[in-house]
């Protein structure tokens, strides 16, 4: 049975990932206190002073994963229906690894502006809001317009991504014996994840920093770009190199793709890299290059997003941990040190990296206190 037929078959037994159940019996004794007229007086004290919702309720502990479809995994826009597999997946794993509560929201609208009034509108109900699988830049928009937000709002694909591939990458440099401020980076993806990533690596100290879209390399005065290329155009490729994803890779030491294309590098791409190169193929399901061919090409370290390969770097290692940390510390403020402090303590779990063991598993990161 392949892959697909026994995904298939589990989704169809479960029907759902998740479930609602109460935390204690429900009968005659206390229905009184749970439910009317006890709850009466909760109302009361909440309306007097809104912040005892967090002592009364479950909204310290209850996140919402809010999508609208348009960009799922690496499989593009195919609406909120087809969504809501994978945001049941998040919230299991919110659950599972973090104790955290999540409900997926797969809403109807695509709109950047229904979609801030929506989250604005639901935030009474929440602890956070993780934004999840919406095109870029549109969800780059969102979360710097929810800043300010009573609540944090986290995106999962922007800021979890990048502490996964920054936590990845120090224990690659470990076993390479390079620095991050000396070594040149290529990131090859633009969007979501590439913004986030190049925002990272810079305040970790990365200096040497060139990335790609589907046009080539990035750099000031490249026409149409929107406003956060033209920030990664400023924060990046000082020499104004110019040219393709080859050109690119010439020399460099290190690979980040995030491109959500299949088979975008080549073994003659990474044999013209540096010494000791580092690959990290991240894009899901289909990695720009298979381990193997990146190995066999010269890499030393080789990554990809999946859990079935050698060192998984995938944001899973991030959020469910990062968010007990945001809700439990109610930290409303997620900057760039709270995601740089998050990948050093994520990278320091493992003790002795090697090529094939950069990064922790989920269960070693269940002793990890983010």
């Amino acid at each position: 049975m392949t892959i697909e037929d026994e995904s298939k078959k589990l989704h169809k037994r479960l029907q759902g990932k998740i479930e609602v159940n109460p935390k204690i019996p429900v009968n005659h004794s206390n229905l009184k206190l749970l439910y009317t007229p006890g709850v009466a007086h909760i109302v009361q004290e909440i309306a007097k002073n809104k912040d005892t919702v967090y002592e009364y309720t479950g909204k310290g502990n209850t996140i919402a994963i809010v999508c609208d479809g348009s960009r799922i995994l690496g499989l593009g826009n195919k609406g909120p229906e087809a969504a809501l597999p994978v945001m049941e997946g998040k919230a299991m794993l919110f659950k599972a690894y973090g104790n955290v509560n999540a409900i997926p929201l797969c809403i109807k609208t695509q709109d950047k502006e229904e979609i801030i009034s929506f989250i604005k509108n639901i935030a009474p109900t929440f602890g956070a809001i993780n934004l999840e699988d919406i095109e870029s830049p549109k969800c780059l928009e969102i979360l710097e317009r929810l800043k300010g937000l009573e609540i944090p709002v986290f995106h999962d694909d922007q800021q979890g991504t990048a502490i996964a591939a920054l936590a990845a990458l120090l224990n690659a440099l470990k076993v390479v014996r390079k620095r991050i401020e000396k070594v040149s980076i290529v990131i090859a993806g633009a969007g979501t994840a590439g913004y986030g990533i190049t925002n990272l690596l810079r305040y970790a100290g990365a200096k040497h920093i060139i990335v790609t879209d589907s046009k080539g390399i990035i750099y000031e005065g490249r026409p149409h770009l929107n406003h956060y290329k033209e920030k990664i155009a400023a924060l990046t490729n000082q020499k104004r190199i110019r040219g393709d994803l080859s050109n690119a890779l010439r020399n460099a030491e290190v690979f980040i793709g995030v491109s959500s294309e299949k088979n975008l590098v080549s073994k003659k791409m990474i044999e013209s890299m540096d010494k000791k190169p580092i690959v990290f193929a991240l894009s899901n399901p289909d990695p720009e290059i298979l381990p193997d061919d990146a190995r066999a090409a010269g890499a030393v370290i080789a990554a990809t997003g999946r859990s079935d390969f050698d060192n998984p770097v995938n944001n899973v290692l991030v959020f469910p941990f990062l968010m007990k940390k945001i809700l439990a510390e109610k930290i409303k403020n997620l900057d760039e040190e709270l995601f740089y402090n998050a990948a050093l303590k994520i990278s320091s779990a493992v003790k002795n990296p090697t090529a094939k063991k950069i990064i922790p598993s989920l269960e070693e990161m269940k002793r990890v206190k983010l």
